[in-house]
């Protein structure tokens, strides 16, 4: 068995859970935040609509500088809806899941390197990227994304067990 099909359904279930999670974003409140320091809602929402499509360019590239010396930086998603945000988050999971399963054992074991202006802030192998760039950061967010329903008084939907708002998976 491959590695990718050992992590396929992991990152099948994740994608499931961060979907129902954007689905109950409130479009009346994406420039809303909880505090000056945080991101407001809607690019909140969009950053995890972004990394459910990291897989890519983490199986297609052996690097990725966001912020690339004469060239464009990296442009984040902000949501202007909720539709916005889904359709994005749909088109990255289904293109980040095409490049899992076509990645051979040999391809997840080469380096990959995330800069910024050229300089290399990590390198690490791609099947750690994929755990913890594209799995990891997309629970953490959704779970921040979590709070900031629970702050505007939207249900939040079950992800590993019931929510107070949702009795039974």
């Amino acid at each position: 068995m491959k590695l990718s099909d050992l992590f396929l359904p992991e990152f099948d279930q994740e994608m499931v859970t961060a979907r129902k999670t954007l689905e109950r974003i409130p479009e009346d409140k994406l420039s809303w935040k909880p505090h000056e320091k945080s991101m407001p809602l809607g690019r909140l929402a969009g950053h995890v609509a972004e990394l459910a499509g990291w897989a890519v360019p983490t199986l297609t590239q052996d690097s990725l500088d966001f912020a690339p010396p004469g060239g464009p930086a990296f442009q984040p998603t902000i949501a202007t809806s909720r539709q916005q945000v889904l359709d994005i988050f749909d088109k990255n999971r289904d293109e980040s899941r095409k490049a899992i399963a076509a990645a051979s054992d040999q391809d997840l074991m080469k380096n990959w390197s995330l800069l910024r202006g050229g300089h290399t802030l990590m390198t690490m192998p791609k099947i750690a990227v994929l755990r913890s760039f594209c799995i990891n950061h997309i629970i953490h967010h959704r779970a921040q994304l979590g709070v900031y329903l629970r702050m505007n008084d939207i249900p939040v939907p079950s992800v590993y067990g019931p929510s107070a708002d949702e009795g039974s998976l």
